[in-house]
């Protein structure tokens, strides 16, 4: 693409805290007969004593977190940090943002700069955003399209069209036998004037290019028009030149200007520079948003990132103009964005080669959000884009065809324009969706409240079904997190990768209960996930680990003054049995010793080893199982003998 139509010419993280109601019931409630244990109140408690654990003060942060309570969560995230200077990337985040939510900013810093240095691919710490995988994405967006030459080619430079009234207008440096033609002392060729071609709207076949002969064509550059609905204003580029006068800059270049002109009694005329233009930066390539109360363009003007950037500018009821606005990022780069065009669908394309791609310029496309910024930002793939320039592309959003102009190879000059017709939409949909149930026992859980969050805000909430189910509708290649909420539930937050095509993806999400209903027969141990008090090999002394867990059902104890425990305690079937029973009771005696000694009243505690007399599946004797099945049989009951 040559110099005289292309324009020669940190993202930060918002931390976002969000509020909900704890329905939580007391710990130590009895109803009908049955205790209510409060697993959080528990941990803190036990916590409080000294005890350290990195699953405990996750759950503890969490449950501050997830509440919006950031002091709490703060305490305890700090917590984590002692006890584990590396943990996931989520804590990093969140302990930041509880930082940082606490007034704590310096500190926060320091964490954010951990998280950046650690993560450097997660885009929250990132002050600018790269797609490592973009080749991928290139390659998942292509196959969309069948192009052809539109017909209109010559052996010149051919570009940015337009259709308006069945007909295609585009720039050309085509020689028309005119002796007043004049060459471009850069590149060889004519300089571009603008041309049109009628365009058959039953087979948009194109019929032969003629000038367009009117006042808007001048000795020097002209292109990219851009037509109102009406057909009674246009506006175009053309160099520094009107009335016969050349404009220039302070190094006495002449630029590049957005033209307006008014169509009267047939003739164009009111040719005037539009008033954000000036002699000393360029502006160009004008596009219409499809109520025609926005102009977006491309210029170099003060303000911009890089080369040349995309910016838009209010067009008032009377023709004037506000004040150009750069859009900014994530659209503009250090490079060159240059040749927008926006769609009803509040779609931007647009050329870059600043962004990923294949090379030179290529095609991208991005959503215009309510607010005015750009999102979702797309390589439209390899069927449109080359290792060469690629730019100036249009589509009718509603029968998918459109152009798009390229110096590519294999075709007819320098530049050549083609036509296309998209058979499969860029956008590609997935729905996310999946079950809530008790991690406990596979229980579904109906009524729980599942929101979906896209870079830390609300994208769409819901409630599962009778069913415990719930679904998304989501968009292909993006992560999103997904948090299920349920009364006497710990609240879960879990993120996900959706693939780039188009599908399903289940995401079922098991849930923690942080109220634990238990009854006389019950196993108090599974309120905690006590599955084996840990003993040193062959020996019965209570390790730190063991003690960890006894502290929790020692609070539960003291919570519940009337519960009464039988502690069982087995083995798996290795070794002798009359080994595994004697081992066993001393284990279940240790812990019965450890409770008394930290309070519990004798009479309240009962129990006994059974050795491998009471195994939870065939991993008897002879029986050749795996570590995981033997490890089942060896477990820590403590069955609730009295309320």
């Amino acid at each position: 693409m040559k110099n005289y139509k292309l324009l020669c010419l940190i993202m930060l993280p918002i931390f976002y805290g969000y509020s909900q109601e704890s329905k939580v019931k007391s710990g130590d409630k009895k109803y009908d007969g049955y205790a209510y244990i409060d697993a959080i109140k528990t941990y803190e408690r036990v916590a409080d004593k000294g005890y350290k654990s990195e699953d405990l003060f996750k759950k503890l942060g969490n449950s501050y977190y997830f509440n919006s309570e950031f002091e709490g969560a703060a305490k305890w995230y700090g917590e984590l940090f002692a006890v584990n200077t590396s943990p996931e990337a989520e804590y990093y985040y969140r302990y930041a943002q509880s930082l940082r939510s606490t007034g704590q900013t310096d500190k926060a810093n320091k964490i954010m700069n951990e998280f950046n240095a650690k993560y450097k691919n997660d885009s929250r710490g990132k002050l600018y955003k790269e797609d490592v995988n973009y080749l991928d994405e290139i390659k998942a967006n292509s196959g969309r399209y069948t192009i052809e030459d539109a017909g209109i080619n010559s052996k010149y430079s051919d570009y940015g069209s337009f259709v308006y009234n069945n007909k295609i207008y585009f720039a050309s440096a085509r020689d028309t036998g005119n002796f007043s033609q004049r060459k471009h002392k850069w590149t060889g060729e004519y300089y571009t004037n603008i041309y049109s071609a009628y365009v058959d709207p039953q087979n948009s076949a194109v019929l032969k290019a003629d000038k367009f002969k009117t006042a808007l064509n001048t000795k020097f550059h002209e292109s990219s028009p851009v037509f109102t609905k009406d057909g009674n204003t246009v506006y175009f580029t053309r160099n520094n030149y009107v009335d016969g006068k050349k404009g220039k800059d302070d190094n006495k270049i002449t630029l590049v200007k957005i033209y307006k002109a008014s169509l009267e009694n047939g003739k164009w005329t009111k040719i005037t520079a539009v008033s954000f233009a000036s002699d000393n930066y360029s502006t160009a390539h004008p596009a219409l948003s499809p109520d025609e109360k926005t102009m977006y363009f491309a210029s170099d003007m003060p303000g911009s990132t890089g080369q040349s950037d995309i910016f838009k500018v209010n067009i008032n009821d009377d023709g004037s103009f506000g004040t150009p606005q750069n859009l900014g990022k994530p659209i503009n780069t250090e490079g060159k964005e240059t040749f927008p065009y926006v769609t009803s669908e509040n779609e931007i394309y647009f050329a870059s080669d600043g962004h990923p791609g294949l090379g030179g310029l290529d095609v991208f496309v991005g959503q215009i959000e309510d607010n005015g910024t750009i999102s979702g930002i797309q390589n439209l793939g390899n069927d449109i884009n080359s290792p060469k320039d690629d730019f100036a592309y249009i589509i009718d959003p509603v029968s998918r065809q459109g152009y798009f102009s390229s110096n590519k190879e294999g075709g007819k000059g320098s530049d050549d324009i083609y036509k296309f017709l998209e058979t499969k939409r860029l956008k590609c949909l997935q729905e996310l969706y999946g079950v809530i149930t008790d991690s406990e026992n596979g229980a579904v859980l109906p009524g729980s409240k599942v929101t979906l969050y896209e870079n830390q805000k609300i994208k769409n909430s819901t409630v599962s079904n009778s069913a415990g189910q719930y679904s998304f509708a989501v968009e292909c290649g993006k992560n999103y997190s997904v948090r299920a909420e349920k009364p006497d539930y710990a609240t879960k937050e879990v993120d996900v990768k959706i693939v780039r095509t188009t599908g399903k993806t289940n995401l079922p999400i098991a849930l923690d209960k942080s109220v634990c209903k238990v009854a006389v027969g019950d196993d108090l141990g599974k309120c905690f996930g006590i599955k084996m008090i840990y003993f040193d090999l062959d020996k019965s002394n209570i390790r730190t680990e063991a003690a960890l867990d006894l502290e929790k059902i020692l609070d539960v104890l003291n919570q519940n003054p009337t519960m009464k425990l039988d502690i069982r305690s087995h083995t798996d079937s290795r070794a002798t049995h009359q080994y595994n029973e004697a081992l066993s009771d001393r284990r279940a005696k240790s812990t019965i010793n450890w409770l008394i000694k930290n309070g519990v009243a004798k009479n309240r505690l009962t129990g006994k080893g059974y050795g491998e007399t009471q195994l939870v599946n065939q991993c008897s004797d002879g029986v050749n199982c795996t570590e995981e099945e033997h490890q089942m049989n060896r477990r820590s009951e403590f069955i609730i003998t009295g309320l």
